[in-house]
């Protein structure tokens, strides 16, 4: 029996590319592991209304961990517009297959390394190393919202909150709500998740990334939790930043910063921003972390319009592979991926078009895998 069951979820588009690209660089490691693969996004949906079938959930249910290609999303009328014609008018709605691993295996924490790696043109500056921590169940992408929303849920808030009462009046259909929740859990996670990771690798400090002087509750509590936990870490600074400013400060002077920890939709927004600080997001991957599992990605989308062609950059995918073996505990083998990444960018022979080169997706596979 193989040393580690791996789930393998290529998804939709140009994930089942790059995912046949980490496979190579995998396999030229000689990893015992066994890569079991998994049904999952837009096929899905459209032939049987779940994007993340039961069968799938069963499968990662065991296997040690996940490795995920791209999902195709598109808009409610869209997605209901495409759904099988058997399956209409039976209630299916259509959710993120990602978003619902994360919370179904309760991934809290999703880690999105942005680095520079010397000789690639696309870096904004050399030296950028950040690590992004974003929370990764709650938020405004809990999931929680309301069209038409419901008489009862606006006379409630009409009643309990003096701010809500100009919207309380108006009628169900003229009002989409959504909930942005944060638990003081879900802070505590996050939070000591961005110090830990400082205190493991010698990062000096750690900023939190909110809106405390509107979104006064929510970011507050993340704030109020942030400086409660600082005081456990005294050789790591504790900085604060607001998400509007963050996204000017990080272009202007991305040098500054160094782990940086947010909720869910503002870490979605600064994790994007720094990964065009260092070549965009074929050179992003992602960790998604939980206490017993995890699921590891590149950030990219399934890109619809490359698919089949072997056009993009594969890089994200491979370096989500080498946050996999790193979790797993195969330090050796991940500096290997990394090492073998980083050589291939500063020789700069064989480049994906998004560098300005031509060539295609398995060839830097291969460039890679012979860099090991």
């Amino acid at each position: 029996m193989a040393k580690y069951r791996i789930a393998w979820l290529p998804g939709d588009g140009v994930g089942k590319e790059v995912m046949e690209a980490a496979r190579l660089v995998l396999d030229a490691l000689k990893i015992d592991a066994e890569y079991i693969h998994g049904d999952i996004g837009w096929e899905f949906w459209c032939k049987e209304g779940n994007a993340l079938p039961e069968r799938t959930v069963k499968l990662l249910k065991e296997t040690n961990c996940a490795l995920f290609g791209a999902i195709t999303s598109k808009p409610k009328q869209e997605s209901e517009a495409e759904l099988d014609s058997s399956l209409k008018d039976k209630g299916f709605v259509y959710s993120s297959p990602i978003v619902g691993l994360r919370q179904l295996f309760d991934l809290h924490s999703n880690m999105r390394p942005c680095k520079a790696y010397p000789g690639n043109s696309l870096n904004y500056k050399d030296g950028i190393d950040i690590v992004v921590f974003r929370e990764n169940t709650e938020g405004l992408y809990a999931g929680v919202e309301f069209y038409p929303t419901p008489r009862e849920v606006l006379d409630f808030l009409g009643a309990k909150h003096k701010k809500f009462g100009r919207f309380a009046k108006l009628p169900e259909n003229e009002i989409a709500l959504g909930l942005r929740i944060i638990t003081k859990k879900g802070c505590d996670r996050i939070i000591r998740s961005g110090f830990e990771f400082a205190k493991k690798y010698g990062r000096k400090k750690v900023t939190i990334v909110e809106k405390p002087n509107v979104l006064r509750e929510t970011s507050g509590m993340m704030i109020r939790e942030a400086r409660a936990i600082a005081k456990e870490y005294p050789g790591i600074e504790l900085d604060e930043a607001n998400i509007d400013a963050m996204c000017m400060w990080m272009v202007k002077n991305p040098m500054s910063y160094d782990v940086l920890v947010a909720s869910n939709l503002f870490g979605d927004i600064i994790s994007d921003l720094a990964a065009q600080l260092v070549g965009g997001l074929g050179f992003a991957s992602a960790a998604n972390l939980g206490d017993e599992y995890a699921v590891f990605e590149p950030t990219h989308g399934s890109a619809p319009k490359y698919a089949g062609m072997y056009k993009v950059n594969p890089i994200a995918t491979i370096l989500a592979a080498k946050l996999m073996l790193d979790w797993l505990g195969e330090k050796k083998a991940a500096e290997r991926i990394e090492h073998g990444v980083a050589k291939v960018i500063k020789e700069g022979k064989v480049r994906t078009y998004d560098m300005g080169g031509k060539n295609k997706t398995m060839e830097m596979a291969e460039e890679v895998a012979r860099k090991l």
